[in-house]
């Protein structure tokens, strides 16, 4: 079995408190919609141990608080040896920004790469309220 051959980290080793969230500014003044891409994401797939590589893209409207963008940058470097599957890590995702930003409402996307000529797209929301 692949467990043998390596070291995977489980999905629980991810560590949240990476995330540094920032007051935003202009909270009650105006809503924005806010973009981020992460082309260069890597995971392991848990069934063979080979990496998984695709693109994370986070769409966003914050309530008071945005994302530090070098914080998010090494929360996703911890997926690197985490054996867990493209729909499971889109959740994830999703879970620990929704519970670090509280957002009025948020969109993970992953598109990854094609493996054994089969293309994955995972998309996974959450609709909050604008005054939590």
């Amino acid at each position: 079995m692949p467990e043998t051959f390596y070291q995977l980290n489980k999905p629980d080793k991810i560590k949240t408190d990476l995330l540094k969230p920032i007051d935003y500014q202009y909270r009650g003044k105006r809503d924005i919609s806010i973009v981020i891409e992460q082309p260069e994401f890597t995971s392991v797939c848990p069934m063979t141990g080979l990496p998984d590589f695709g693109a994370v893209i986070i769409k966003y409207r914050p309530n008071e608080k945005i994302i530090e963008l070098k914080s998010l940058k090494y929360y996703f470097l911890q997926y690197r040896n985490v054996g867990i599957f493209y729909e499971h890590v889109v959740n994830r995702i999703l879970d620990d920004l929704v519970e670090v930003l509280k957002p009025q409402q948020m969109e993970i996307t992953g598109k990854f790469t094609a493996r054994g000529g089969i293309l994955t797209n995972v998309t996974a929301e959450y609709q909050g309220k604008a005054d939590a």
